[in-house]
């Protein structure tokens, strides 16, 4: 409950007693008391107002997977950005006469040449199908 434990509620508790004194503890407690209920009606409208505007789908929401907490901006920025580039800059291993990958030797300096792009095909493009003549054009009922 906010980051307080017990011993700092007790705390808490004994310092409200000593400041309000005990003539207006019973006075604010009740006011509390309002507060508290008054924000759970809020809390509980909000919430069955949610449930009748987005409808039953709501309660098959994972809330746990969209929580934010969850996910490192610098992580999904850095794989977003260097995810091509590593890709494109490692080169492909090199064939010697046997058929067999070369390793480099270490002697070798690291920036000899530098490496070509490499080189990726398109993704193939779907040949599209014209409709027999009568045929309705498919849909998709959720999305209308």
């Amino acid at each position: 409950m906010f980051g307080i434990n017990g011993y700092e509620l007790i705390v808490l508790a004994i310092l409200a007693v000593a400041i309000l004194g005990p003539e207006r503890l019973p006075e604010y407690a009740s006011q509390l008391a309002r507060l508290v209920r008054e924000l759970r009606r809020m809390a509980s409208g909000a919430r069955e107002q949610l449930r009748e505007e987005v409808g039953p789908e709501i309660d098959d929401v994972d809330w746990r997977k969209l929580d934010p907490r969850q996910y490192d901006p610098r992580r999904i920025i850095k794989e977003a950005l260097l995810d091509d580039v590593e890709s494109a800059v490692r080169p492909a291993p090199r064939q010697g006469t046997s058929g067999h990958p070369v390793r480099s030797s270490a002697a070798a300096p690291a920036a000899a040449a530098p490496a070509a792009p490499v080189q990726t095909a398109p993704p193939p493009v779907q040949r599209l199908e014209r409709l027999a003549a009568g045929e309705s054009a498919p849909f998709d009922v959720e999305a209308t």
